[in-house]
């Protein structure tokens, strides 16, 4: 027997210990939400790049949209792979090695003088270490160190995205608009460096390595020894997952998800409310308090999916997100008038329901394919980020050719009440689901 084997049958065999009066699980939840706000940072630059990389490099708004979407997209495709890295080679390292990439690409742009370039460091290098800081993480700590209160906890941690945004994004804008946008490439560059020494010093990969059971398990649950094969085995995770109708409707829905907030709102919100005479920092504002209904919508969310189906909160969510952003272009037309508070109200409604579809979705994950679960949500965040993608460039294009964004918000809005449907014809599970072969 190998020394790898006897040392994790060692780790296997630790004794519980005697259960403190808060448990760990709930310092590992911290440490993570943590480190999501500190790598929320670059989710908070796209929309504010795309007018002054414009206006310096003459580059169209379609080309800037294309790294936006490359980034969004490998930040979807690197999910699930992530997830089997972190249980070969532990949470710790995985995030440690993204933070340091995200850091590395963002940091590069300040040097970029041609879009190929812009597409390597934004696009490619970003975004696959944002991809394994992907919700993927969340859900991996969620499985691994909870048994109870996963709802809340996933909503939590989900929030944290939204918390980041609220905290970085005003601070962006406000770089940006007085200082132009390469020192808010540095700041994002910055935080999440300054991440990494928590996610070392303080983060835990199993609540076997400080011998505690999972929140909420009678028993004890011995750490599993590293899987090897991680792109094989999340691969294999997905051939058997296609073979079931879940999980097309799942990633069917939460593509819809990705087009209409990270590749829709989260991208152009910000040009578009420009086009309208809003001015950046106050557009950015907007945004931010978005951030700040999402964080109280999330973690709702969460609670409401421990004790409500999933499927019909799916439906609620994305029809009331489909009316919204139906009314979007006229709120905008207000408020080139100077009326207002139409538009402050579609934040609130907007900012409730922006991510309020993850803790459900997971849950569906869960409910249907067990162990595997964090690398099948990996898959579906990858449609989520595709479906963004797709908009993210397809929004820039149609602001080219038509010199506004009204036919994707109309398109969009159509888009959430066909989600609304499908989340409806999501089957319920009843026979236990145990990890695939």
């Amino acid at each position: 027997m190998t020394q790898t084997t006897d040392a994790a049958a060692a780790v296997a065999a630790t004794p519980p210990a005697q259960r403190p009066r808060i448990h760990r699980a709930w310092f590992v939840a911290a440490v993570t939400f943590v480190t999501i706000i500190g790598a929320a940072a670059f989710r908070s630059l796209p929309g504010l790049l795309i007018d002054p990389l414009h206006q310096e490099f003459d580059w169209s708004r379609g080309t800037i949209s294309a790294a936006v979407s490359i980034n969004l997209a490998l930040y979807g495709l690197t999910a699930p792979f992530a997830a089997a890295l972190m249980d070969r080679f532990g949470i710790r390292r995985v995030v440690a090695v993204a933070l340091t990439v995200i850091a590395l690409g963002s940091g590069s742009t300040v040097w970029m003088t041609s879009a190929w370039q812009l597409m390597l460091c934004w696009g490619l290098l970003v975004g696959l270490g944002a991809g394994s800081m992907a919700l993927a993480f969340a859900a991996t700590v969620t499985n691994r160190w909870f048994t109870e209160r996963r709802g809340l906890v996933s909503g939590i941690l989900t929030a944290a995205s939204a918390s980041g945004q609220l905290i970085f994004l005003p601070l962006l804008s406000w770089i940006v608009s007085e200082y132009q946008w390469r020192p808010a490439a540095v700041t994002v560059a910055l935080a999440a460096l300054v991440v990494v020494p928590f996610v070392w010093l303080l983060l835990r990969d199993h609540p076997a390595d400080v011998g505690l059971k999972p929140y909420g398990a009678k028993e004890f649950v011995p750490k599993p020894a590293p899987v090897p094969g991680a792109a094989r085995r999340a691969v294999k995770v997905l051939l058997s997952a296609m073979r079931t109708g879940p999980f097309w409707l799942l990633a069917g829905t939460f593509a819809i998800c990705g087009a209409s907030t990270n590749g829709l709102i989260q991208t152009h919100f910000i040009p578009a409310a420009h086009d309208h005479g809003v001015p950046v920092t106050a557009a950015a504002s907007l945004l931010a308090v978005i951030g700040v209904f999402d964080v109280l919508g999330t973690i709702a969310s969460g609670w409401l999916t421990d004790r409500f189906e999933s499927r019909r909160l799916l439906a609620v969510y994305y029809a009331f997100r489909g009316v919204s952003l139906l009314f979007l272009p006229m709120l905008l037309a207000l408020v080139s008038s100077g009326v207002h508070l139409p538009m402050v109200f579609f934040v609130v409604l907007y900012g409730l329901d922006w991510v309020a579809t993850v803790p459900p979705t997971m849950a569906l994950c869960r409910e249907h394919y067990g162990d595997d679960s964090a690398i099948v949500f990996g898959w579906v965040l990858a449609s989520h980020q595709v479906g963004a993608a797709l908009v993210a460039f397809l929004g820039g294009v149609a602001r080219d050719v038509f010199g506004t964004y009204d036919m994707v918000w109309y398109a969009s809005g159509a888009l959430c009440a066909a989600a609304a449907l499908m989340a409806l014809v999501i089957r319920r599970r009843t026979a236990p689901v145990t990890r695939a072969p």
